[in-house]
């Protein structure tokens, strides 16, 4: 052995760090280191290259004191002088984690074995404990009483042990107690660490006592003496692998390699300052070690150096017996040398054939008679396909001397000339020279599967290998493993080459499984004598194999199992150090896989897309990702995953595209898309308007036109500002919020709304279809302005405006009319509506302003509500079919038009449960509830349900709210400007003849429709052809019609063609009535009263006897006196009976679909004098358009008719009373008027007038 030196030189440095470094340790991998120093960062190192693969920066202004590298590589962790640790990630050095630990520097860090826990030791004399899952503190800390220089978990990790400066501390590690402690050095006890066997822990001291201290863990005595050595602080101390040598290193600048067996120094490396930190790397072979000189030294440990020494001085002697010595000591060693190469092995494996020839040739030429050097030649002249050579090689062995080495060359040699009979015999004889060792039975029939299977026996040789592996309890399985993966590498080549892929897949995969193969480079140190024999690569068969089985799969068009295949390389080779694996991983035939199976992967998944087969687009989007990760492919995904409705997936693709091509608008656009899928609006649009601004700064012009398909966000909000105004132009002004409870004026809905999810994924809709979008914005404002309204009964006490203005009302006390609204709010928000209205509290009644506006949209309100809920606060809860009719809710004069004018309206019993416990969505559509409700209020049942305000029917409607009535006395004519649809001023104290005079004379003026005259009862003071009290209207109208046909036929024969034309063109061209300003200027067919006499009797009213010209005599019954008179006895005043002129007796359209009388253009101030209505005295003009010919065809001749019918039927009449000239009165009548004219072909211009009726 050398003599001990000291070594300077190291094998090479790695620079980078600006201060001490002081801490250092390596990755499982073999494949990279970590630093820390006092520059404040740590490094990573490429161990091949000897490269800074990453700076990472995190203890801010803190010096690094400490680090530890978790036992999988996959944690960082390392502690600074400020007491704060960073837990970096193994793989990227990244920082996923910062601990606030300690409140002075932090000496020392360890993993535990499994991972999970990392001890920090520091200078606050304490010592803890942290769960590396959460980073909680993991138990009670531990108090050490000192400054902490070490912790060091033991091997298994029961124990802890802690080097304080008087101290060494042993702990169990799971309950935190203390199994001992005792004093370690002299003075300070700096550094510890465990053997591998964890029968040993060593320590260091200071200056004053630098020695490593050697304890027995079951007794916790030293053994032997101290280990002297060095003159300074001991910084640190690392044990070999094996658990043969340990390193130290210390202030006094040297590093220290010592035996442990015998504790003595067998290498000293020298560094140019002060040394603080020390390592071996994963296979023991080299030592790192660094301090104050601001650089990491890269070592050789001893005997590797040697092994070199000695092979550069050409002693291969001691170079075999160096090798030998670590294979014999080699645990890991399963086969025996059943070749004892000497000189020539090294070159044999190291595949220089000539070399080993020449040593061989030398070898025998030495010694003629060594047999031995004869065989070996055989195996050299073999992997040369020399085999006529090899076969005589073999024979002079065999010759010389027998044996097992002689016969197993003889049997490769004739398997390499073909001679396999031969060859097997040769084999057979062989087994006669292995003293029965089971072990070298077993590798000479592995050599012989293998020389048969190169002799293109495959099928022979692979079922000895099966035999061999399934019969023999003594078989090494992993050799068995080995070989037969090898001998499937071989196929598998051979068909590839025959582009046979698919086979050749299998026979790759088959290798992989054979044997469960590892990527283990010891492989080929374990089974040399097989790299010997046949020049097998051992160390790249696991990559070779999936390499191979990467391109077979590909051709075979099997794209995802290559790319799983690969990356399984990519990640497998991390924990190896195969060369050839790392240069295909990162070389150019492996970009060229990468590439090619990628694009093939994106092809697929397009297609995969196309088929709306998202799950399979996904999986080979993502393959073709991981093996080439371009931002198209990725955007591809991120479509397929927005397609799956996986938005935060799809997210983090898109802005993985947005990494790769900041200036490209796809990413934001994917961006977009998935957060506004998220339901995260805001961000959403921001992405949204990203990506339009870069639309708008592409450089390429068809780039740019794309953002002629997109509106911007303010150009949807103007949009969706539209749809709102119209929305709520139909709703209540004031709501109540049902989520909130608060009451909400339109400023406040609005503010709801924009602040709202819904406004919020509208604003985010980038569609360029205008019509789709102006749809979908219809939709999503009727949506969430849709509005329950409350028709109920005011009762005693009721929550008004300022009761809950301001005020959340499902805080407030269930008192009164506010549990009413709060009950209301919670079915409303239950049945899922976000908004409701009831007219008691959401109508601020001091202002008239609203107030009017309110009266008159009301009817508007609950025809587009949502919903109307009818609450019966006088039907008791589980009440049978009946009580709704009973119900006040009925009788009263709002709740008409609560009912009719909504669509959707269900019942609410007082407890606010259903009526008759009906679950429908709309009671309207309850055939039980309808025919009872019709029953109630007289109004037919499709009335009710499909109900149509306006002038038409008006008479009929006016019958059905005549027995209504209202607190309000007004409100008995407010309440139905809904039902027909007029919009007149509220007047509170106008009373109500003047408010119901109003709305008829509205009425009567638009429509022109004299139906409403219709009535019996008091004249109203607003114009005597109206009544007081819309009770007069409960009888219903006294005209009917039969028999028409009949009275035609009659007539036909009887009244001339131009009689009956002339009086129909004359009716025809009458005006419509015209009411304004309390006047009626009514157009009717007067006849003049000659006599009127009052019959004697005791009635209450007075009963007169009438007569006027043209009409049979009648009785009038009122409460008016009238004056008596005769054609014996005339009077000066002129009363007519006069029959309103209806124009629908016409046969034409209805008169809600003719133009109103205003909108001819003509009115109340058009009237004058010459205008005035006619007295008795008027003629008619000889120019009126009764005068002209008429050539009457028969169609119209018959139409004339069916108007001389109608008229000959009995008839409502209006008595009026001369009051000026051209001015009439009404005469009230108690009961309807019914008159008849005694023949219809008496009447002439001379009846007809228009008179204007006060």
């Amino acid at each position: 052995m050398s003599e001990l030196i000291t070594i300077t030189t190291p094998l090479r440095w790695f620079k980078g760090h600006e201060e001490s470094i002081t801490a250092v340790a390596v990755f499982p991998d073999k494949r990279r280191m970590v630093t820390g120093s006092y520059d404040t960062t740590l490094r990573l190192w490429d161990l091949k290259t000897g490269v800074a693969l990453k700076k990472m920066e995190g203890h801010y202004n803190c010096q690094v004191w400490s680090l530890a590298v978790s036992r999988d590589g996959q944690l960082i962790a390392s502690g600074d002088q400020g007491g704060e640790v960073i837990v970096w990630h193994g793989e990227t050095g990244e920082l996923p984690a910062k601990i606030k630990a300690h409140s002075n520097l932090i000496s020392s860090l360890d993993f535990s074995p499994d991972g999970t826990v990392l001890a920090t030791g520091s200078f606050d004399r304490m010592t803890k404990l942290w769960n590396t899952k959460t980073w909680q503190l993991q138990g009670d800390l531990i108090e050490c009483g000192d400054y902490v220089n070490w912790v060091r978990y033991s091997p298994s990790g029961e124990l802890l042990a802690i080097a304080t400066n008087h101290y060494i501390q042993i702990y169990n590690s799971g309950i935190r107690k203390r199994v001992v402690s005792f004093n370690g050095h002299k003075s300070y006890n700096l550094s510890l660490a465990w053997t591998p066997d964890g029968t040993r822990l060593l320590t260091g001291g200071d200056g004053r006592d630098p020695t490593i201290r050697e304890w027995d863990t079951t007794t916790w005595k030293q053994i032997g003496d101290p280990w002297t050595g060095h003159t300074d602080d001991i910084q640190a101390i690392a044990i070999h692998p094996a658990g043969t040598l340990v390193a130290s290193t210390s202030r006094d600048s040297h590093t220290r390699l010592w035996q442990l067996s015998d504790r003595q120094t067998i290498a000293v490396f020298k560094h140019s300052l002060a040394n603080l930190c020390v390592t071996f790397s994963v296979d023991g072979n080299h030592i790192f070690s660094g301090g104050n000189d601001e650089m990491i030294s890269e070592w050789t440990t001893i005997a590797t150096t040697t092994v070199r020494d000695a092979c550069i001085d050409g002693d291969l002697s001691t170079d075999e017996e160096l090798l030998m010595q670590d294979i014999n000591t080699d645990p890991n060693n399963h086969t025996p040398y059943i070749l004892a190469i000497t000189t020539s092995r090294i070159a044999c494996v190291n595949g220089d054939l000539t070399t080993a020839e020449e040593l061989l040739t030398q070898d025998i030429n030495t010694s003629p008679n060594n047999h031995t050097s004869y065989a070996h030649r055989t195996f050299v002249m073999a992997r040369k396909y020399d085999w006529d050579r090899a076969f005589l090689d073999a024979i002079k062995s065999i010759r010389i001397q027998p044996s097992l080495t002689g016969y197993i060359s003889k049997g490769i040699a004739l398997c390499g000339k073909g001679r396999v009979l031969d060859a097997r015999a040769a084999f057979d004889v062989a087994s006669m020279y292995t003293d029965q060792d089971s072990e070298i039975t077993h590798f000479l029939l592995l050599i012989k599967a293998i020389a048969l299977f190169n002799a293109d026996q495959h099928d022979e040789a692979n079922l000895l290998l099966k035999e061999l592996a399934a019969g023999c309890s003594n078989a090494d399985t992993l050799a068995c493993g080995i070989v037969q993966a090898y001998l499937h590498v071989q196929l598998g080549i051979k068909a590839s080459d025959g582009a046979r892929y698919d086979e050749a897949a299998d026979h790759f995969t088959a290798a992989i499984d054979s044997s469960d193969l590892l990527p283990k480079s010891d492989i080929h140190e374990i089974y040399e004598d097989l790299v010997v024999l046949f020049g097998w690569d051992l160390k790249s068969l696991w990559f070779t194999a999936h390499q191979k089985c990467c391109h077979a799969l590909l051709r075979a068009g099997k794209l995802q199992d290559a790319a799983k295949r690969y990356q399984h390389i990519i990640v497998s080779s991390d924990k190896i150090t195969n060369a050839d694996c790392l240069d295909w991983s990162n070389g150019e035939s492996r970009v060229h896989f990468k590439k090619e199976c990628s694009a093939l992967c994106a092809v697929h998944g397009d297609a995969a897309f196309a088929a709306n087969d998202y799950d399979k687009a996904i999986d080979l989007y993502s393959t073709a990702v991981d093996l080439d990760s371009t931002s198209d492919v990725i955007a591809n995904r991120s479509q397929a995953k927005l397609s799956k409705m996986l938005w935060e997936d799809a997210l983090l693709d898109a802005q993985k595209v947005t990494e790769l091509n900041p200036l490209s608008h796809v990413g934001y656009q994917l961006t977009h898309a998935a957060l506004r899928g998220a339901q995260r609006y805001d961000e959403a649009i921001e992405a949204f308007t990203i990506m339009l601004s870069k639309l708008d700064d592409a450089p390429e012009p068809h780039i740019r036109d794309l953002r002629q398909l997109y509106v911007s966000p303010s150009e949807v909000e103007d949009a969706i500002q539209t749809a709102v105004w119209i929305e709520l132009e139909y709703a209540p002004l004031r709501l109540l919020n049902t989520s909130t409870g608060l009451l909400c004026d339109r400023a406040a809905q609005l503010n709801s709304f924009k602040t709202s999810s819904d406004y919020n994924e509208l604003v985010s809709f980038p569609t360029e279809d205008l019509n789709l979008r102006t749809e979908r914005i219809k939709d999503v404002v009727a949506t969430y302005f849709r509005c329950v309204l409350l028709s109920h009964r005011w009762e005693e006490t009721e929550a008004l405006l300022h009761d809950i203005q301001d005020k959340d009302v499902r805080e407030l006390k269930e008192v009164g009319g506010i549990a009413k609204v709060q009950s209301f709010c919670k079915v409303a928000r239950d049945a899922g509506y976000r908004w409701a209205w009831m007219d008691t509290c959401c109508i601020d009644k001091r202002s008239n302003t609203e107030l009017q506006e309110s009266v008159n949209s009301m009817f508007v309100w609950y025809r587009h509500s949502a919903l109307t809920i009818v609450y019966l606060s006088d039907v008791p809860p589980s009440s049978q079919s009946g009580a709704l009719a009973r119900s006040v809710w009925n009788k009263r004069g709002w709740t008409f038009q609560e009912f009719v004018a909504p669509k959707v309206v269900i019942f609410y019993q007082k407890d606010w449960s259903l009526y008759l416990d009906d679950r429908s969505s709309n009671h309207k559509e309850s055939s039980e509830i309808m025919k009872e409700l019709e029953g109630a209020t007289g109004v037919d049942a499709r009335a009710l349900i499909s109900f149509r305000p306006g002038m038409r029917d008006a008479r009929e409607k006016l019958q059905w709210a005549s027995k209504r009535v209202t607190t309000m006395q007004e409100d008995i004519a407010y309440s139905l400007f809904g039902i027909f649809g007029v919009h007149l001023p509220v007047i509170y104290g106008e009373k109500k003849q003047n408010a119901l005079g109003r709305l008829l004379q509205e009425i009567v003026a638009r429509s022109g429709d004299i139906t409403a005259l219709d009535w019996v009862g008091q004249s109203s003071e607003f114009n005597s052809c109206l009544p007081a009290d819309i009770i007069s209207y409960a009888t219903p109208p006294s005209l009917s019609e039969d028999n028409i046909q009949t009275a035609i036929y009659a007539l036909q024969n009887n009244v001339p063609v131009d009689s009956a034309s002339k009086l129909y063109n004359l009716l025809e061209n009458m005006n419509a009535p015209l009411f304004a300003n309390c006047r009626l200027r009514l157009p009717c067919i007067a006849f003049r009263v000659t006599e009127v006499k009052r019959r004697q009797g005791l009635a209450a009213h007075s009963t007169y006897g009438v007569k006027a010209d043209g009409l049979r005599d009648l009785l009038i019954t009122t409460d008016e006196t009238l004056i008596q008179f005769s054609r014996a006895r005339p009077t000066q005043q002129t009363f007519f009976l006069i029959r309103p002129w209806d124009r629908r007796l016409l046969g034409l359209p209805d008169f809600s679909e003719q133009l109103t009388f205003s909108d001819k253009g003509e009115s109340v101030g058009d009237w004058s004098e010459s205008e005035s209505g006619l007295d008795d005295t008027d003629e008619p003009s000889s120019d009126s358009p009764g005068e002209e010919e008429l050539s009457v065809d028969p169609e119209a001749h018959s139409r004339s008719l069916r108007l001389m019918v109608h008229l000959g039927q009995a008839f409502s009449a209006l008595l009026v009373a001369q009051q000026r000239v051209g001015e009439y009165k009404r005469v009230a009548s108690d009961r309807n008027i019914i008159a008849q004219v005694k023949d219809p072909a008496s009447i002439d211009i001379m009846n007809i007038r228009t008179l204007d009726i006060l």
